[in-house]
Parts: C-alpha cells; structure tokens; sequence
C-alpha cells in the first residue's frame, strides 16, 4: 500500500455535504448495498495519515515501512510499556496484569500510567470486551485493492485492529479464526470527513491529532495528493500555507467534521503544526491541550522540547507556562548580544554573601513569581544556566 498515492476526491461539494449530513450521495447507515464482511486480519491495514496516533512515532515509522509486521509492533509497544513500569516500580509480565484488581480498594490511589502503559492497558480493555462480548462494531475500511492483492485501508476502527492482534497473539486461551468483521468502502467513495467525523466524535483526541486532522481536510479540499505510506509531520505542516479563504465553500463542512469548532479555534490548532518534531512528539503522547501548547509557539525549536518536558513533569498549567514565557524575566537573552545587563548583573548577585540563605531565597522566589510551582522552573532554568556557564569555564 506505499506505491502509489491516493486520489483526493474534492470534485464536489455535493459529496462530502452527503457525507457529512447523510444526504441523497453516499451514506454507510442507509446505503443497503452495504454489508457486514469478514476479512482476513492480515488483509486490512491501519491509515499511516490517520491523525489519531495508535503507535508511538519510532514504532509507526518502522510498521508503515514494512520492517515490523503488526505482532512485532505490539510486541515492541508492550515491551517499552513494560521498561517504563519496571522503571517506576510496577512491573509486569502478563499484559492482563496492567487491568488490575476490581476488587482491590486502593486500585483508586494507584498512581498516573506512562502514556505507554495506559495504551497498552485501553487495547487489553478493548480485547477483553471483544473476547467476551464479540466485536459489536465493524471496522469501516476503503478497498485498497492493488492487482490481485486484496487489501483494506482502515477508515475508522483503528483502536479495534490492533485489540484483535492482540486479543489472537497475547492474550493466551483465546482462539481465534484470524477474521475481522468490517463494512467495505469502495475505493471512490472514501471520505476524509467522514474519518475525521468519526474522530471528533469520540474521546480522547489529544491537541496534536486534532491539529493533523484540520492539516488533513485542509490538503484534501486544496486537492492534495494524500500518500499511502508513512508522513512525517512536514506532511502535515504543508496546511500551514492554506487556508480557507479560496474553499469557502467548504467552510461549514470542515468545522462540522472538526467536531463544530469556530475557525478562530481552528486556526489554533493548525498554528500547533509549527511546534518541533520532538515537541510534538511529546505532546502528542501525554495529550497536552492546545491552552498550554499555543504559548510554546512563541519559543525556539529547542526551548519548545525543554518547556514541554517541564509542563509533563511539573504539570504546569496554562497561566504557569504563560508567566514563564512572558515575563521579563524568563528565557534566556539573545546570545548574539554582547553582554546583556541582565548578565552583569547576575554575576554581581553571584558575589558571597552572609545575608542570603537557601530559605531566604526560596521566599523571595515565590514571592515574585506568586506561585510555588513557577518558582522551582525558575530555579530549573537557573541551573541550567549555572551548568553551562561551568562548561564554558571548563573549556577555557
């Protein structure tokens, strides 16, 4: 499926109103022609541009480049979940174990999952309500076909695949007849927004998805190419150039699919596009809200990836971040400039003094900054100036 590319369908309008609204064109609820097929698993594909992420990048890349097949892809996520618990003091060694004990009173004060350890732990509650409940809902996929190669391109119903892999590969007792039930889509009728409908719809689509799904509609109305393989997010930064201005027209169906947003909210996501490979990355995957992504925009590449690190470890919230950035005080001065006030005058402030104690400074800490949280980043940044500056010395 990464030979050729798929042809964006923007021919009419009339389309993808029907689709939006289950108009007289193309509607999966009333369509009769359409039926519930069993497929073979290995003949269905997740969509490498689905702008809601199952995989973690490293592994996304390495599945849609065909250098791991879908059990090693589960094997590699259920490994790294597994470092990152043992690394906490949870280990684990059946997944099952990550489902805990009903039962059990304190499961309420267990502490917060990696990122890595909740996924794992979503697909095993999703296997385990397939193996007992069967598979209520299909999985929507677009006939991919090349040649006399039957294949599926997953449309909606990502979450519910991988499950099925690994209800069949790691969850041991469970026989499975390697079938997956879905609805097939013809090939022409398949629709962006109907896909990103079904995102918006349910829970759980972090900033950064919602960000790669208005790049998405916004490439598919401009009658870009949309690729068969794995993208990078520089696919997805290609939105960052258009707008609506030109595709009026599509206005009304774009911010449906987005869930109704308003276009100033649209347009916040999109600017999201501009943050590094490595912060997005980061924010994708402990599902920072565009209220605290949006003033990391205003920092460098590098400041971007630090900044989202502090927000994970701290938890900042949006005003905390805002403060940092926008005070006098914050950052770092421009090392272009020869010798900033500021500079000289930390350096006279560095002289020993008797007057100054840890406790004392921690006072004065919050009381400029107003809040406990923003002081200790300032005193983060501190050191990290302090590192540095030694580096430099030591170099000398």
């Amino acid at each position: 499926m990464n030979g050729k590319k798929r042809q964006a369908n923007t021919g009419l309008l009339d389309t993808i109103t029907a689709d939006m609204l289950g108009g007289s064109g193309f509607d999966i609820a009333i369509d009769n022609s359409l039926r519930v097929e069993r497929i073979l698993l290995e003949m269905v594909r997740p969509d490498p541009v689905q702008p809601r992420r199952v995989l973690p990048e490293r592994i996304y890349q390495a599945f849609h480049t065909n250098r791991m097949t879908p059990t090693q892809a589960l094997k590699e996520l259920i490994q790294t979940a597994q470092l990152t618990a043992r690394q906490n003091g949870r280990p684990f060694t059946n997944v099952l174990d990550l489902l805990g004990n009903p039962d059990d009173e304190t499961e309420a004060d267990a502490p917060m999952l990696s990122p890595e350890e909740q996924l794992v732990r979503e697909l095993i509650n999703l296997a385990v309500t397939i193996r007992d409940d069967g598979q209520v809902n299909p999985l929507t996929v677009v006939d991919a076909t090349q040649g006399v190669t039957r294949l599926y391109r997953i449309e909606t119903g990502e979450r519910r695949y991988w499950a099925t892999w690994l209800l069949r590969d790691f969850i041991s007792g469970y026989e499975s007849d390697g079938m997956i039930p879905c609805i097939v889509i013809p090939a022409e009728q398949a629709s962006a927004f109907r896909q990103a409908k079904e995102n918006t719809a349910r829970t759980g689509l972090s900033a950064i998805a919602m960000a790669r799904q208005a790049a998405l509609l916004l490439l598919y109305v401009h009658g870009c190419e949309i690729p068969n393989g794995p993208v990078t997010h520089d696919f997805y930064r290609q939105a960052l150039e258009l707008d609506l201005r030109g595709k009026r027209e599509y206005t009304a169906e774009i911010l449906s699919a987005m869930g109704g947003l308003r276009i100033p909210m649209l347009s916040r996501f999109k600017a999201l596009l501009r943050l590094c490979d490595e912060a997005t990355e980061l924010a994708d995957r402990y599902n920072l809200d565009e209220g605290r992504l949006r003033h990391l925009l205003e920092l460098a590449p590098e400041d971007q990836i630090e900044m989202v690190r502090q927000v994970i470890q701290l938890n900042l919230s949006s005003k905390q971040i805002g403060d940092l950035i926008h005070s006098p005080k914050a950052g770092v001065d421009n090392a272009h400039n020869d010798l900033p006030r500021q500079a000289r005058q930390l350096v006279k402030l560095m002289r020993p003094t008797s007057e100054i104690s840890g406790y004392n400074l921690a006072l004065a800490l919050v009381e400029q900054e107003g809040d406990a949280v923003v002081a200790r980043v300032r005193l983060q940044h501190l050191r990290k100036l302090i590192d540095e500056t030694e580096a430099y010395l030591n170099a000398q």
